[in-house]
């Protein structure tokens, strides 16, 4: 892993001295008072390779410019009965901190639909969480613990995961370059839990083509992980679905909407806290012209190479699996091998 040293820094911020002014009122926003922190950031991104990170982040302003993205947390996605209907389908949330402050953001990989609204309200959501995350989670995090903190960790939950979920690579892929390009090394760790028959096949083949960096932030855990999740966190930020053993918990987010249990909840603090601010915004917006029903458009980026060759390679394995005899499209029965194998 590449060392990042200060005279890679310093030609970093030489190069950002030449930004146009526009350019530099958008990286001030960006970088929120860490300036050095999200050069290194960036650095890492493209492996201590100055030319490329000054370029990816030169991108990455110009895409926050022509998405108008510092304005994305003043665009709610009304009517409300459509954001909650992106909730539903859409399932990510906060269920708490790590020990040492980070915030523990969960993903319900495997019973996400995204059904329910288009492909732009699903990435127009995703981009405020980020947004959110940076502007007032993290800062409040930095307050409250008493240091920097400028990371998250993520524990995704594969329970529900299907070979019918190569329907929604498209719109996977669209989150993950925004992420990739525009939010880089955002994420410390990426915790696997409830991963069923289909996601460790797909994983055998995909492990070897990421590159070693993001390698090494992947933990896939045991059931659902509570034991080794329960060294960095307390009980209380543990997500619903890692708080029993067994799948059954994720469920909940998708049957019981109100259950304040499940951090993908609209009703869920954190996703109130995340609404009403949005609304906030938007209410102090002048001139207030009348909200427009649906979503904001934003841009979506060309994924890279390797990318697009992890995409192929993960519908190839879908087929393989898809094409064994006595598959079938219900992972119960692989799930049940897999977890009864790992306790």
């Amino acid at each position: 892993m590449v060392i990042i040293t200060q005279d890679m820094i310093k030609q970093f911020q030489n190069l950002i001295e030449a930004f146009d002014e526009p350019i530099k009122i958008i990286y001030e926003n960006l970088h929120q008072g860490y300036p050095t922190e999200t050069i290194v950031r960036f650095l890492k991104a493209r492996d201590g390779n100055i030319s490329k990170a000054h370029k990816m982040l030169v991108d990455c302003l110009n895409w926050r410019i022509e998405n108008q993205i510092d304005k994305i947390l003043s665009k709610p996605i009304v009517p409300v009965e459509l954001y909650r209907s992106v909730r539903e389908s859409q399932l990510i949330g906060m269920s708490g901190y790590t020990k040492d402050g980070r915030p523990v953001i969960a993903v319900g990989v495997g019973l996400s639909t995204y059904d329910k609204a288009s492909i732009h309200c699903y990435v127009q959501s995703h981009i405020q969480i980020n947004e959110y995350r940076d502007r007032i989670i993290l800062p409040s995090a930095t307050k409250n613990f008493e240091r920097h903190i400028s990371t998250c960790v993520k524990v995704l939950d594969m329970t529900g995961l299907k070979l019918s979920h190569l329907n929604q690579i498209k719109l996977l892929t669209v989150i993950s370059s925004i992420d990739d390009l525009n939010y880089p090394e955002k994420t410390d760790t990426y915790y696997i839990v409830n991963a069923p028959y289909v996601f460790s096949a797909c994983w055998k083949v995909v492990k070897p083509l990421l590159q070693e960096r993001t390698r090494k932030k992947v933990q896939v855990l045991s059931g659902c992980g509570k034991d080794e999740l329960l060294k960095i966190m307390d009980y209380e930020s543990l997500p619903h679905f890692c708080r029993r053993q067994g799948s059954g918990s994720s469920k909940l987010a998708r049957n019981n909407s109100g259950d304040d249990d499940s951090c993908f909840s609209l009703d869920h603090g954190f996703h109130q806290q995340l609404y009403n601010y949005i609304n906030q915004q938007a209410a102090g917006v002048k001139p207030r012209a009348p909200l427009k029903q649906g979503s904001f458009h934003v841009g979506f980026p060309e994924p890279d190479l390797m990318d697009c060759k992890i995409v192929q390679t993960i519908e190839t394995e879908f087929h393989k699996i898809e094409n064994q005899n006595g598959f079938a499209d219900d992972e119960h029965d692989h799930k049940g091998k897999i977890n009864g194998e790992q306790h």
